[in-house]
């Protein structure tokens, strides 16, 4: 069935329209845009007082940290550094069973749907048993993962992570043994996954070495060329914190993007995670090599990272992506908007992003917030072109926080204002996954996640 979506305001293709209608097809992509007058064998749904727009990427999550969400907020409990407060995070990841990572992924892509976000790229790196021994089938939790995504609706590239030692020179950490396999394992892990995931809808598999800290070279040339040879995207965690660029020096001799620059890591299917700490020759060789960096602003100043310098980004025209990471929030369209505020406070200036390139800052976030996270997930999307899923969400124009907006300020409405009590309706590949606020599955999910953190609580 051909459907026309008619709301009184349309952002698609980059710009905002008004009387016109999203057309999608049968198969779910977006045909066109189209009024409803000039249209004939579709059905017409009415968005009558809503905003439709694209729908938001998360390049960057880690579902199982939402089982500590402000539960390691203050120095006793969670430390006072991104290093310590990593116990809190191990306590987490040696807690969840098959069963409670199922049912903590559930919850938090329904809130990642509550939030407009329609794909999540997760980076998984929970593979062994609580012990530290592989399971029967070593997909075991990523495949929970992806039935999580599947059971609420949301599209998924599960990045299946490679972790293979505490870093140079360091022991094995007793809290990071559900992560490790070797490098053999992992890649033969991998595929099989590529496989399962082969024919389901909304499902795609990434290449993920955790990090230059997790990851020798050697295995990381080698998850890089069998992610090329797959055509499949690959993400790391690079620079965020000054003491990973001084292991790496001590190993190597390098920082980590250079490292990866000189053999041959970086191109346009890599997204280095975080970038915080890079010297300007290393920006300029990302650009060069047309890598994406996804930022993830709320986890990067709740863990005191420091603050991602997006416009020497833009200045170089990197693609810049969000991730919600920690789970700290989850709000992509706060990620987009703290990207330009820390900025403002670091430079006591505003509209720091605005006119770089020639860009206007809503549509520079906005793409970011969108497209940019799809491209980085190797899925065409984010704009609701003709072609591209019809993955997208609807605003309630007559909410407090965007009463008001019009057709020449919807983009800014959206990245600078549009809060999460504004979303109703959300749609995967043309289907409403949550309509007027409200998903099929919330209660079941609610009780079921109440229950595992009802567990985790009481072993503390």
């Amino acid at each position: 069935m051909v459907r026309l979506y008619l709301p009184d305001l349309l952002f698609a293709e980059g710009r905002a329209h008004a009387g016109a209608g999203l057309l999608v097809g049968h198969d779910g992509r977006v045909m066109g845009i189209a009024p409803a007058e000039t249209v004939s064998d579709a059905e017409i749904v009415r968005l009558a007082g809503k905003a439709l727009l694209p729908g938001l990427a998360n390049t960057h999550s880690h579902t199982f940290q939402r089982l500590f969400r402000a539960r390691a907020e203050g120095r006793i409990s969670g430390g006072d550094t991104f290093w310590t407060w990593r116990e809190q995070m191990y306590r987490a990841a040696g807690f969840v069973s098959p069963e409670d990572i199922y049912d903590v992924a559930r919850v938090t892509f329904l809130e990642m749907l509550a939030a407009g976000i329609t794909v999540v790229g997760e980076f998984h790196y929970l593979h062994n048993d609580p012990v530290g021994q592989p399971y029967a089938d070593p997909n075991t939790l990523a495949l929970a993962v992806m039935r999580a995504a599947e059971s609420v609706g949301i599209r998924i590239c599960l990045l299946r992570t490679a972790y293979l030692r505490a870093g140079y020179r360091r022991e094995p950490h007793p809290g990071q043994r559900r992560f490790y396999e070797d490098g053999t394992n992992y890649l033969r892990s991998l595929e099989a996954l590529q496989h399962a995931a082969a024919g389901r809808p909304g499902v795609t598999v990434g290449a993920a070495p955790h990090s230059i800290r997790a990851v020798p070279l050697s295995v990381l040339k080698e998850i890089s060329a069998f992610a090329r040879a797959k055509e499949l995207p690959l993400h790391m965690h690079i620079s965020e914190q000054p003491a990973e660029n001084e292991a790496c020096l001590a190993e190597y001799g390098q920082t980590p993007v250079s490292l990866a620059a000189e053999h041959g890591i970086l191109d346009s299917r890599t997204t280095l995670v975080h970038a915080i700490h890079l010297t300007d020759a290393e920006f300029r060789q990302v650009a060069a090599l047309g890598s994406t960096i996804c930022s993830c602003p709320t986890t990067e100043r709740n863990l005191g990272d420091g603050i991602f310098p997006a416009d020497r980004t833009a200045r170089l025209g990197i693609p810049v992506a969000f991730g919600t990471d920690s789970q700290a929030q989850i709000d992509i369209l706060e990620d987009a908007r703290q990207n330009e505020y820390h900025l403002r406070l670091q430079q006591r200036e505003r509209g720091i992003l605005d006119g770089i390139g020639g860009e206007d800052i809503a549509a520079r976030l906005f793409d970011s917030a969108t497209a940019a996270g799809y491209r980085a997930l190797g899925i065409a999307g984010g704009k609701l072109a003709a072609g591209e899923p019809a993955d997208f969400f609807t605003a309630d124009l007559d909410d407090l926080a965007i009463l008001g907006a019009d057709l020449d300020s919807l983009a800014a409405q959206a990245v600078f204002v549009l809060s999460r009590s504004a979303i109703r309706d959300v749609a995967v590949a043309g289907r409403f996954v949550m309509e007027d606020g409200r998903h099929p599955l919330a209660a079941e999910i609610r009780s079921r996640y109440r229950a595992v953190q009802k567990r985790f609580q009481e072993e503390e």
